[in-house]
This record gives C-alpha cells, sequence and structure tokens, in this order.
C-alpha cells in the first residue's frame, strides 16, 4: 500500500513539473508583453490565480491598478525561462512612447500553471541612472541569442556566476567571472566606451561595503542567463540604507560574465544625488511609494 501511494505520489509529481515546459511559459511572456502593449491588465489577471500576489517597486497593487492598464509602446523585449522553478523574467524597452518606460517583470506559476507572483520594477525619468534611448541604444549592439547546445552552462553555473558579483559586493577578495569582453548596461548608461574590446564591468568598480539579500533567481540555461531580483541599500541617497527595488540580469558565456542588464527604482527622483548624477530637468515620473 505505502508503495502504491508513493509511486501514484511520484506520478503526480512528474506529471505537474512536465507541465512547465518552455513552450507553456514562452506562450506566457508572450501574452504578458502583448497585454502590455495593449494596455489589458484583464488579460494577465485572467492567467492569475485567485490569490496572486502583483508588485510594483515592491508596493502591493491591484493588477488592474498598475502599469498594465497603460498601451505602452515596446521597442524591444527579452524573456527567459525557468522550467525548473516555473518562473520567467521579462525585460521592456520603452524609448519612443510618449512617457519613456524600462521595465523588468519576475512571474511565478504555481502547480496549475497559474500567475501566482508578479513582481515588476517600473522606472521612469529620475531613477537610476534612466536612459530608455541610451538602454535601446546599447543593448542594441549586444548578442544574446540561445547558448548553442553543445556550449551551454548548467543552471548551477549560470547562478553562481551572478552570485559571485554579488558576494563580491561585501567581500573584495571574492573573484567574479567576469569574461573579457564585459559591459554592464545601468538604466540606459553602459561602462562599454571604458573599454570596447575588454573588460569594463571591473573597470566600473564595484562596492566593497554593501551586504545584498532577498536573491530571487529566475535561471534559464538555453539562453545563458540568470536575473536576480534584490534589494538594494544605499542606492537611493534620501532614504539612507533601505534596500531599493533591483534586478541585474546577467548574460553568461562560457562561465563568464559577458554583459549585465540592470533596473534600479528609487523613491525620490534623482535618488537623492542632488543633480551630481542626474539632469536636474523638468519630469513627470510615476508616482512610487516604497513600503516600509
Amino acid at each position: 500500500m505505502a508503495v502504491s501511494i508513493l509511486l501514484s505520489w511520484l506520478l503526480f509529481s512528474l506529471a505537474a513539473s512536465a507541465d512547465c515546459t518552455r513552450e507553456f511559459l514562452t506562450g506566457a511572456t508572450d501574452k504578458y508583453v502583448a497585454a502590455q502593449v495593449a494596455g489589458s491588465a484583464s488579460d494577465v489577471a485572467a492567467l492569475a490565480a485567485p490569490n496572486v500576489t502583483y508588485t510594483e517597486n515592491e508596493v502591493a497593487k491591484s493588477i488592474t491598478e498598475g502599469v498594465l492598464t497603460e498601451s505602452i509602446k515596446i521597442d524591444h523585449n527579452r524573456s527567459i525561462h525557468d522550467t525548473v522553478n516555473c518562473a520567467t523574467f521579462t525585460e521592456l524597452i520603452a524609448a519612443s512612447n510618449p512617457h519613456q518606460y524600462v521595465i523588468g517583470t519576475r512571474i511565478i506559476f504555481n502547480s496549475g500553471n497559474k500567475i501566482s507572483l508578479i513582481e515588476s520594477i517600473v522606472t521612469d525619468a529620475g531613477d537610476w541612472a534612466f536612459n530608455a534611448t541610451g538602454y535601446l541604444y546599447w543593448n542594441s549592439l549586444e548578442n544574446w541569442d540561445p547558448i548553442p547546445e553543445d556550449k551551454r552552462d548548467s543552471r548551477e553555473v549560470i547562478q553562481a556566476a551572478g552570485n559571485a558579483y554579488f558576494e563580491r559586493f561585501k567581500n573584495e577578495s571574492i573573484v567574479v567571472p567576469f569574461g573579457v569582453p564585459c559591459s554592464r548596461l545601468e538604466g540606459g548608461a553602459s561602462t562599454a566606451p571604458l573599454n570596447m574590446t575588454g573588460d569594463s564591468c571591473t573597470l566600473a568598480g564595484l562596492p566593497s561595503t554593501l551586504v545584498v539579500t532577498n536573491r530571487r533567481f529566475v535561471v534559464d540555461e538555453v539562453m545563458g542567463v540568470v536575473d536576480i531580483f534584490l534589494g538594494f541599500p544605499g542606492l537611493d541617497r534620501s532614504q539612507g540604507q533601505k534596500p531599493m527595488p533591483d534586478s541585474h540580469m546577467f548574460r553568461i558565456e562560457s562561465g563568464k560574465i559577458r554583459y549585465i542588464h540592470t533596473v534600479s527604482s528609487c523613491v525620490q527622483a534623482g535618488c537623492g544625488m542632488n543633480g551630481t548624477f542626474f539632469s536636474r530637468a523638468a519630469r513627470v515620473r510615476r508616482v512610487r511609494n516604497l513600503k516600509n
């Protein structure tokens, strides 16, 4: 009897996990992007579980009250698909939209293939290094094609490379596997001009006293990409050391970091930098109110 029960449980588990295929996840991200273009939040709500959690910049909202209600002209989108964790991450760049955005969205699905969690980092003018036009330009020069099957890294290697980057934030002895070349794109500002053919990721520098916690991973071995959602302490100077909503997406090739894309939200326009890093030109921003 015990063997029969165990066998039934294993068969159920295999059937449940088999449903979270790459095809299913790709279809889901296609629907998400189409819904954002149309401004049809109800199309995403239809894919969600009744108890879905939806956040924008770590503030809980109803799906029908957030950015998904806006019809946005999207110039670029890129999605990665994690069949092990039944999760996705999508990068959206809206440079030619009347209101520019760069958005990073992480979606988690439950065992019934319904959305249980959507976390969006919605950035616009005044957020960290925001420049949607620059983001679109530098992204257009990069190659994020699928990794040939015989050259793919394991998900463990991919995740470890991204993790090492943040471990280095608190320990200078940590060796980050930066490739040559390597470039980092933050909000629209690229490190590539520091060394177009070399490792500009190292040249741009890294913190050495920051502890980055609450890391949430989406790993795609086919694309050689890991995206990490996290709280970035000290990013918004007006908020002290309060962690700010942040996404870092890493492209890994042969175990080395080739590209890094970041999306980081601040509470105060300019991130409390008093105009030393950002333009002080007048801007219209989405209202954000980080949870306590």
